[in-house]
């Protein structure tokens, strides 16, 4: 008997997934299409211009930078939905637990290493420690209110001092507070901190660091924010 072929789920097409991106950058992120409208429609009106001014009439000419205007506008408008989409899918785990550890899972800048899971974690509060390490040295991340984390992460930073006493530690704080880094903010800041370790430096501090952490804490992984679900009204 011939075996039955089951046809197999195609995935969405490069187009399909641009569209998808652009209908939930629309729908969650009101200003975002007025953004993405004026990145393709101003190189068009610029390449317009200057092609009427340097062509001199030169119907060729102009058409070369019509085109040009097009082309550049398209870029633009790509650049301009990719960072508004992250933007807004960030906004969807915003204030969730685990949400910084899902930012430097899926959204950690090159050179960076670090772990969707906390160093250190208050179970009742859901408070938790994140620890990046890079070219700036080790970076402590808490998530949770700054009265609430403050003592963590104190902790924290001389935990890594008396181990890595000659090693830079700074600290950033994501949470509901008015002088808090936002979600999206976080490679932003970590790209600004000033580079101090060089690249074999950086290896050594992040295997250093994890044959120190032994013990894993009985806590579930971070939110993927490019599969997260909007929660469902009661």
């Amino acid at each position: 008997m011939a075996r039955e072929t089951r046809p197999k789920s195609k995935e969405p097409g490069r187009m399909k997934q641009l569209w998808q991106v652009f209908q939930m950058t629309r729908r969650l992120d009101k200003r975002a299409i007025w953004y993405m409208l004026a990145a393709f429609a101003l190189p068009i009106v610029l390449g317009i211009v200057l092609g009427v001014v340097v062509g001199e009439g030169n119907g060729f000419t102009i058409a070369l930078w019509i085109i040009s205007g097009v082309l550049l506008g398209l870029l633009l408008f790509l650049i301009v939905l990719g960072r508004r989409a992250e933007r807004a899918a960030y906004s969807q785990i915003e204030g969730q637990p685990g949400a910084v550890g899902a930012i430097l899972r899926s959204s950690l800048r090159r050179g960076w290493r670090g772990s969707e899971m906390p160093v250190a974690v208050n179970a009742k509060t859901q408070d938790a420690i994140y620890r990046a390490v890079g070219r700036a040295g080790v970076v402590l991340i808490a998530e949770g209110p700054k009265g609430r984390t403050s003592r963590m992460l104190e902790d924290e930073k001389r935990k890594v001092a008396r181990v890595l006493p000659n090693v830079p530690v700074s600290s950033l704080q994501v949470g509901p507070d008015k002088d808090s880094v936002k979600l999206h903010q976080i490679n932003k800041r970590l790209g600004g901190l000033k580079k101090t370790l060089t690249r074999a430096e950086v290896l050594a501090v992040s295997n250093r660091l994890d044959s120190l952490s032994t013990n894993k804490l009985p806590i579930p992984k971070g939110i993927d924010p490019l599969r997260v679900r909007p929660q469902r009204m009661r």
